[in-house]
């Protein structure tokens, strides 16, 4: 496919890598030459710097015949009017734009797209809340990923001394499990990938990613660790609009505090939050951390718009005896420094873009896409069509099926089972 990607921050450099190694034809236009020299230097593509709505730009990026557009700039409506003018002048088969207002995102839910032709609009925020509400329903989780309708989870955890099968085999915890149906999909150890054999060793503080229906995910997470007690109170640290969303979802289910140091907004948020307490002041300050007896809250939320004030409210919390801290975390850098020392679960809002755009784009036999690891690894939810003859993989049994190396099947989900 001709696929043209705009913008080339985070989101459009991984994307282009992504594409680029399917074999698909990738331009990138973006008005910053140091980001195309960064994206030259990782990936081999056509690259054009101009404005992403420049008709003049996007005819030498070859729109005229290109399958595709994906808008990812930093700003909203520049995705809009770009995708807006591939239908109109170009007709453009398909318009993919990345939206973070939630105005937009809520006008645009309850109309048609003829005002702004996008096939697909992906919102970093709601992304990311979706993502923490996961791991705020699984206490002790690093990673909460859903498949087949939410029956089947992908769970992460670290495994602690209080697990009676820490220091154990793969085929001994599979032995002590007899009765549950689930499969171990990766093991990191040291940022390195280990073996999924029988003789592998489980070791403490190890990252251990399974499968397995919903209902026996405790089940197995108590083999590994104790479990922890069900999540009550959360403190949001940051009024943003991933702050006041994710205040909106849990509010009903938590007791929710929310910390935003401009007053203004800080009156907006309690006008439209209707249970969450919300507090005016900084969220990296000790004081107002400690008045608030953080050490009694269970999860601590930083989603502010700035990364070293996410990081360092964070790290006050961990320090004055808060037991979880979530951070949300833009930079990569910064998040491969900090996760698992005094901050336990970073949220990467581009990574998420990226797999709902691969989702989107895989659609048909790929039911959805996700990274483990910030992109270390994928994970794919398949539909299988066919029959023995037309499938390369119907009939066959798992150990004869020609994978590549890295490759696992996870699970298998078959209709009325």
């Amino acid at each position: 496919m001709k696929i043209i990607i705009l913008g080339a921050g985070r989101v459009g450099v991984s994307l282009a890598d992504s594409l680029v190694g399917e074999g698909n034809d990738v331009a990138v236009v973006d008005n910053k030459i140091n980001k195309l020299r960064h994206l030259q230097s990782r990936v081999d593509c056509q690259t054009l710097i101009g404005h992403a709505c420049s008709p003049h730009i996007l005819i030498k990026a070859g729109i005229e015949n290109a399958d595709m557009v994906i808008a990812v700039t930093r700003d909203d409506e520049v995705n809009m009017v770009a995708c807006q003018m591939a239908a109109s002048l170009f007709n453009t088969p398909t318009k993919i734009a990345r939206i973070r207002n939630p105005d937009y995102i809520e006008y645009m839910a309850h109309t048609d797209n003829t005002l702004f032709p996008i096939d697909c609009s992906i919102s970093p925020e709601n992304l990311v809340t979706d993502t923490i509400m996961g791991l705020l329903k699984q206490p002790g989780s690093l990673q909460v990923l859903s498949f087949a309708d939410g029956d089947v989870q992908l769970v992460a955890i670290k495994p602690m001394p209080s697990g009676a099968l820490v220091g154990k085999s793969l085929k001994e915890l599979r032995e002590a499990l007899p009765d549950v149906a689930f499969s171990i999909a990766a093991i990191y150890r040291d940022n390195r990938s280990l073996p999924l054999e029988d003789k592998t060793i489980i070791n403490l503080f190890d990252e251990v990613f399974f499968i397995a229906r919903k209902s026996n995910i405790k089940t197995i997470m108590s083999m590994l660790r104790r479990l922890e007690n069900p999540y009550q109170r959360v403190m949001i640290a940051g009024g943003t609009s991933m702050g006041m969303l994710l205040a909106r979802k849990i509010e009903n289910d938590f007791d929710v505090k929310l910390i935003e140091s401009d007053q203004l907004r800080c009156e907006e948020l309690a006008k439209t939050l209707s249970k969450t307490t919300v507090l005016s002041g900084d969220p990296c300050d000790r004081v107002l951390l400690s008045d608030e007896n953080i050490e009694l809250v269970d999860v601590f939320v930083s989603v502010s718009n700035d990364d070293e004030d996410n990081i360092i409210a964070a790290m006050q919390a961990k320090r004055l005896g808060e037991r979880k801290v979530i951070t949300l975390i833009n930079r990569t850098a910064y998040a491969d420094l900090i996760e698992g020392g005094d901050i336990d679960i970073v949220v990467s809002p581009h990574q998420a873009t990226i797999g709902s755009i691969l989702t989107y784009l895989r659609r048909g036999d790929i039911a959805s896409v996700h990274s483990l690891r910030r992109g270390a690894a994928e994970i794919l939810e398949v539909i299988v069509h066919g029959d023995k003859k037309t499938s390369a993989i119907i009939g066959k049994q798992l150990g004869r099926l020609k994978l590549p190396k890295a490759a696992h099947i996870g699970a298998i989900i078959r209709q009325g089972e």
